[in-house]
């Protein structure tokens, strides 16, 4: 009797085991890759996320769909990515919103380097300064005497509270002491009308939302916030030439939620990686104004963290915090 329970047990064991290996390797993916952006369609992050897209739809076998889920400086979209099953099906695209959403929120419900898990990094880019044709200004130093002639009267944009858009003016201001109003949007999308009219005064965006309306003439650009010139638009200065030591720089990446699988992991960023090797992706982001970052999980794991420290010293120096 005991000989046959042992029996029925091994086949029972037997039976259990086909499946959890085809489990343990299963297909990825088996069905679409949702890009969850935290800002409006449109915006830079949105751009870049599209032209990824765009790009691993065809070689992952399944679609990748860019999700705008907008709202609390792009807090809303981490945290839908990080309540999602880790399987890599749904995947966040990470900026500097995200590491200094850390510090400025003070009751998130969640971590963002213990609750995520780092995938690939994508891009470095800069953040530019523009304002309206109409602003009787052309270079960073007109902007800060006009400024100051007017204390409290202009304002400046931003894609929402903690984004980087927002902290590169912030810090802007600290450096000149200059009193301007904040006016944030759900994204940086729907700010141009409003700049381009001069409803608002000021933005320091990602430059690919605002590369083409600056060759275009609709805006006019005063710096860059790297502390040396893009090459996608070489004659604008950088900031930091006419305000000694100011520096934002902007990253770009990819991550998914707590847990996911390693071997999904690694399959994630071998796609990203490959697509930032290919010279027609390298192309469209130096037309971007950005520069190609490849990295493995954890390099882009300890850049987010170490972005995270970073920004929360700007955070605490400013003053600024969002309940």
């Amino acid at each position: 009797m005991r000989a046959f329970r042992s029996l029925v047990l091994l086949l029972g064991l037997a039976s259990i085991l086909p499946s959890t290996t085809a489990l343990a390797q299963e297909k990825f993916p088996n069905r679409p890759i949702k890009f969850v952006v935290g800002f409006l369609a449109g915006g830079p992050n949105d751009i870049v996320a599209r032209v990824f897209c765009d790009w691993l739809t065809p070689r992952l076998g399944q679609p990748c769909v860019v999700e705008n889920r907008t709202g609390q400086g792009g807090m809303l979209a981490a945290q839908s990515v990080i309540n999602s099953p880790p399987d890599g099906h749904t995947i966040m695209f990470v900026a500097p919103n995200n590491a200094i959403g850390a510090s400025l929120y003070k009751h998130l419900p969640f971590v963002h380097v213990r609750d995520t898990t780092p995938i690939a990094g994508t891009m470095n880019l800069t953040n530019i300064m523009v304002v309206p044709p109409s602003l009787p200004v052309k270079t960073v130093a007109e902007f800060i005497a006009l400024a100051k002639s007017k204390p409290g009267e202009l304002t400046y944009a931003s894609s929402g509270n903690g984004t980087s858009v927002h902290m590169s003016a912030e810090l802007f201001k600290m450096m000149t002491g200059l009193d301007m109003v904040h006016v944030p949007y759900r994204g940086s999308a729907g700010i141009y009308p409003d700049l381009m009219t001069g409803k608002v005064n000021v933005l320091f965006d990602n430059l690919p939302g605002s590369v083409e309306f600056v060759k275009s003439g609709k805006l006019r650009a005063l710096g860059v916030t790297t502390a040396k010139r893009s090459n996608a638009l070489p004659d604008v200065p950088s900031v930091g030439e006419t305000v000694p030591g100011y520096e934002a720089s902007v990253f770009y990446g990819v991550a998914g939620p707590k847990g996911m699988p390693p071997r999904v992991v690694e399959i994630l960023n071998k796609a990203f990686n490959d697509a930032l090797a290919d010279p027609r992706i390298q192309e469209r982001i130096a037309q971007l104004g950005g520069v190609p970052t490849p990295m493995t999980p954890a390099e882009f794991g300890k850049l987010v963290a170490d972005e995270t420290e970073k920004w929360a010293k700007v955070v605490r120096a400013a003053n600024i915090s969002v309940d």
